[in-house]
């Protein structure tokens, strides 16, 4: 059984202090799943045959599901009471079955705005290829 860790308190964060890292293990089925619920049917993320024709070694996450993972990564850090007012992300190497894709970030700024505080992150995921995408994130906590 699972635990969620305790949202961090807003007050005790820091510039430079780094989140959780989140490690998730990439299959086929992840893939296709991603595609299928976010309703891309584009055969690169779902036919292999197809997707090497085009030049990739197999069939590769598409873009939203990307997105997903860095707001589930996020949230996950900062709990069922946060929300994510921007995510920015740009695209680097596909990410393929069989990766890990490791996300890493760090606060960059803190600032208070009534009564929520709001945390700026900068973070990538990684595989064993290179980063799958990089980005900078706003987050705000309630202030307690």
């Amino acid at each position: 059984m699972s635990t969620v860790p305790p949202a961090p308190d807003w007050r005790r964060l820091s510039v430079s202090q780094e989140l959780p890292a989140l490690a998730l293990d990439i299959t086929a089925t992840h893939v296709v799943a991603g595609a299928v619920a976010t309703r891309d049917f584009m055969p690169v993320h779902h036919d292999r045959d197809y997707a090497r024709a085009q030049g990739a070694p197999d069939i590769f996450m598409n873009i939203l599901s990307t997105t997903a993972h860095c707001s589930r990564w996020l949230t996950d850090w900062a709990g069922p009471d946060a929300m994510v007012r921007s995510l920015s992300i740009r695209l680097g190497v596909p990410l393929l079955p069989g990766a890990t894709l490791t996300f890493t970030g760090a606060i960059t700024g803190l600032a208070e705005d009534g009564d929520e505080g709001r945390v700026e992150i900068e973070f990538r995921a990684a595989t064993d290829i290179g980063d799958h995408v990089t980005g900078a994130a706003a987050v705000t906590l309630p202030l307690r």
